[in-house]
C-alpha cells in the first residue's frame, strides 16, 4: 500500500482538529503551521467563520473514510476494484491475493477513526511534551 501526500496531510489535519473539540474552526494558516503542511494543501472556507471544523463527530471518520475521500478505493489493480480484474491460466491465483489485500487494510483502516488518532496523540504529547 501507498499513502499519498494528500492523505497523509489530511489525516494529520483531521488529528489535530479532534484534538482541540472546544475550538470553532481552525483556519488553514494555523493547521499549515502546526502540521508543517505546504499551504496549498489546505483550503478551508473563507470569512469570519471561516477554516476548518469537523462535519461529523471523529469517533464517526475512519482512516479509510479520509483516504478514499481523499485518494479513492483503497486497492484497486490497473483502477478497477480487485474482484472485477480477470486473470487467465496461471495468473488467476493473484485475484484472490488482491481481494485479501483489501479486506486486511480494511480490517485496520476502517477500525481505527479519528478520534483515536486524536485521542493518542493528546497522550503522547502529555507524557513528552
Amino acid at each position: 500500500m501507498s499513502v499519498s501526500t494528500k492523505s497523509d496531510y489530511a489525516l494529520r489535519a483531521l488529528i489535530a482538529i479532534a484534538a482541540d473539540p472546544t475550538a470553532q474552526a481552525i483556519t488553514a494558516d494555523e493547521l499549515g503551521r502546526a502540521q508543517e503542511t505546504p499551504h496549498g494543501y489546505l483550503i478551508a472556507q473563507r470569512g469570519a467563520a471561516g477554516g476548518w471544523r469537523l462535519a461529523r463527530p471523529a469517533t464517526d471518520v475512519s482512516v479509510a473514510d479520509v483516504i478514499r475521500a481523499v485518494d479513492g478505493p483503497l486497492v484497486s489493480v490497473y483502477g478497477v476494484r480487485p474482484e472485477s480484474v480477470v486473470y487467465s491460466g496461471r495468473d488467476e491465483v493473484l485475484g484472490p491475493v488482491w481481494v485479501a489485500a483489501r479486506s486486511a487494510l480494511r480490517e485496520v483502516l476502517e477500525d481505527v477513526t479519528i478520534d483515536h488518532l486524536a485521542s493518542i496523540s493528546s497522550l503522547v504529547a502529555q507524557v513528552f511534551f
